[in-house]
């Protein structure tokens, strides 16, 4: 059985606080600077570290169909309660490998990761991203969050770049469509984040005429 990562250290037994902190906040202000690259046409929707379910509820409350993969069982359960939606799963699996989303043999277009990229190390991200690619659909689109600051105690976080995190997603075909920042949603003052969307590259069909021009 595939390891669970120490990134998820601190969040099991602490899932009711953590789940009453983040519905606190709507999935429409938490997105509000890149919500004008959510797709408009519904599609299948993978939310990896869903936490409590507050961003993959209000997706399959616009009519997507929603995976929500949560590792940490405390977390799941709240989702379920809080959450029980007909188009909304919620899966045990994790990053990097997630082997059981990949098992399903299903393409997303749309992947979220709303504060997690920054739990995983050097050689998971590096594992993740091909993951990531791999699930993603041609023209789908990687909306994640990054934290920048201290590390709370008990928690396993590493300070990853938005441009590190852009590089190492071109090597998986996946492009940068934006990059931003924004201040903490709590008001932590020494905390902040970089938003990055990525979007992976269609293969381009380049037919040649028998005389060596492309059709």
């Amino acid at each position: 059985m595939e390891k669970k990562p120490s990134g998820t250290a601190g969040y099991h037994d602490n899932a009711s606080h953590l789940a009453e902190q983040y519905e606190s906040i709507r999935f429409e202000d938490v997105h509000r600077d890149v919500l004008h690259l959510f797709p408009d046409e519904l599609c299948d929707v993978l939310d990896i570290g869903a936490g409590s379910g507050r961003d993959a509820a209000a997706l399959a409350l616009k009519g997507h169909s929603v995976v929500a993969v949560e590792p940490t069982e405390g977390l799941r359960n709240e989702g379920k309660k809080r959450h029980p939606l007909p188009n909304l799963e919620w899966v045990d699996d994790h990053l990097p490998g997630l082997s059981a989303t990949r098992k399903r043999n299903k393409g997303f277009g749309l992947i979220l990761l709303t504060a997690v990229w920054m739990h995983l190390t050097t050689d998971e991200r590096r594992d993740a991203m091909q993951a990531l690619s791999e699930l993603l659909l041609p023209a789908g689109r990687i909306i994640m969050s990054l934290r920048h600051g201290p590390v709370p105690e008990g928690r396993q976080m590493f300070d990853v770049s938005a441009q590190e995190t852009i590089d190492l997603a071109a090597r998986f075909g996946l492009m940068n469509r934006h990059v931003g920042k924004r201040q903490d949603m709590f008001d932590r003052s020494d905390v902040s984040w970089s938003l990055v969307v990525l979007e992976k590259i269609q293969a381009v069909d380049i037919r040649v005429h028998k005389h060596g021009k492309p059709a």
